[in-house]
C-alpha cells in the first residue's frame, strides 16, 4: 500500500478534512510496534481512509522522563503503518505544532486527571490532552483508534470528546501480548534480558487480581494487596496496584466485574503499566467457563 506523508498543518488539515468517506486516525509517538499496527488494522476495517500520526508530545513528559532518550525511527516506523494498512503518515514538526507564543493547553478535574498516572506523572494529562485536541482539530471528523493498555488515557480522551462535543468517535482497541502475557509497548525496547523476565511481575499483579475475583474475593483492599505483593517482588519501584472504577477511575471499596485492575512499576530504565478488567480472560489463566 502507498503511503501519503504530510509534514505541514496546511497540508494535513485540508487533505484529512478532504477525505471522501470515513477517516480513521491512529495517534502515535512512533516507535511503532505490532500493538499499534493492530490499531491501523483496526481502523482499515472500519473506514476508507486511514491516517495515522507520530509526534512525540514534550509535553507529556516530566523533567525526569525518556524525552530525549524516546525512540524516533521515522523511516521504519512509516514502512510498519504502511504495512498495516495506513494511507497516510501525518509528521509534524515540534515548533510547528508548539510555536514559541503558544498559551493554550487542556486539563480536566482532579478526579480524572491527578490520579494514578497523572500523581506519577504530574502534568502527563494535560500533555495527553492538548495534544489529542489538536490532532483532533487538524484531521477533523474521524474515528480515533486508541489502544487499552493505557487505559486512563481512553477515560480522560473520552471525556473530552464528549465535554467538547467534538465529531471524534473514540476506538477503544484490546491491548496487544507477547507470547507470555507482556503488553507491547515502545519502552520494552528498553529492558534487558533480566529486566524482560522481571517486567511481567505487572501481568502476574494481574492475573492475581482475577485469580482472587474468581475465588469469590470482593474486597477492593485485598485484591490491591495481592497485586502488589506479586509487583514488590518483581520490580524495581513499584508505583501503584489499585481497583478502579472502569468510567472515572475512582477507587473502589467493593470489587464486581468490570472494575479495573491498573498497575505501574519501574523495570530497569523503562517505566510500565498495564490493566485488566476483573471477570474477563488473561494470558496465563483459563478463560472462565
Amino acid at each position: 500500500m502507498t503511503l501519503t506523508t504530510l509534514r505541514t498543518l496546511d497540508e494535513i488539515r485540508s487533505t484529512c478534512r478532504g477525505v471522501d468517506g470515513q477517516l480513521g486516525f491512529v495517534p502515535t509517538m512512533g516507535a511503532i510496534h505490532a500493538g499499534h499496527q493492530s490499531l491501523v488494522r483496526a481502523a482499515r476495517q472500519e473506514c476508507d481512509v486511514v491516517a495515522a500520526s507520530i509526534f512525540v508530545n514534550p509535553l507529556q513528559f516530566g523533567d525526569d522522563e525518556d524525552l530525549d532518550a524516546y525512540p524516533r525511527r521515522e523511516a521504519e516506523d512509516a514502512v510498519l503503518l504502511a504495512a498495516a494498512g495506513a494511507d497516510l503518515l501525518l509528521l509534524i514538526d515540534k515548533d510547528e505544532m508548539y510555536p514559541p507564543d503558544f498559551a493554550t493547553t487542556i486539563t480536566q478535574s482532579e478526579t480524572l486527571v491527578t490520579t494514578l498516572e497523572g500523581e506519577c506523572r504530574p502534568g502527563h494529562f494535560e500533555g495527553v490532552l492538548t495534544v489529542v485536541a489538536k490532532l483532533f482539530g487538524l484531521v477533523g471528523p474521524c474515528r480515533a483508534f486508541f489502544g487499552r493498555k493505557d487505559y486512563q488515557q481512553t477515560v480522560v480522551v473520552r471525556r473530552m470528546v464528549a465535554d467538547l462535543n467534538l465529531p471524534v468517535h473514540v476506538e477503544v482497541c484490546p491491548t496487544v501480548r507477547e507470547p507470555d502475557g507482556l503488553a507491547m509497548s515502545s519502552r520494552n525496547a528498553y529492558l534487558g534480558d533480566d529486566q524482560r523476565a522481571a517486567a511481567l511481575s505487572l501481568v502476574g499483579a494481574l492475573r492475581a487480581a482475577e485469580q482472587a475475583f474468581r475465588a469469590g474475593e470482593r474486597s477492593a483492599p485485598a485484591i490491591e494487596a495481592a497485586m502488589e505483593t506479586i509487583l514488590r517482588a518483581g520490580t524495581d519501584e513499584p508505583e501503584y496496584a489499585c481497583l478502579v472504577d472502569p468510567l472515572d477511575m475512582s477507587r473502589r471499596t467493593a470489587a464486581r466485574a468490570g472494575d479495573v485492575a491498573v498497575v505501574a512499576a519501574r523495570v530497569g530504565p523503562a517505566r510500565l503499566i498495564d490493566n485488566h478488567s476483573l471477570g474477563d480472560t488473561i494470558p496465563g489463566l483459563p478463560a472462565r467457563p
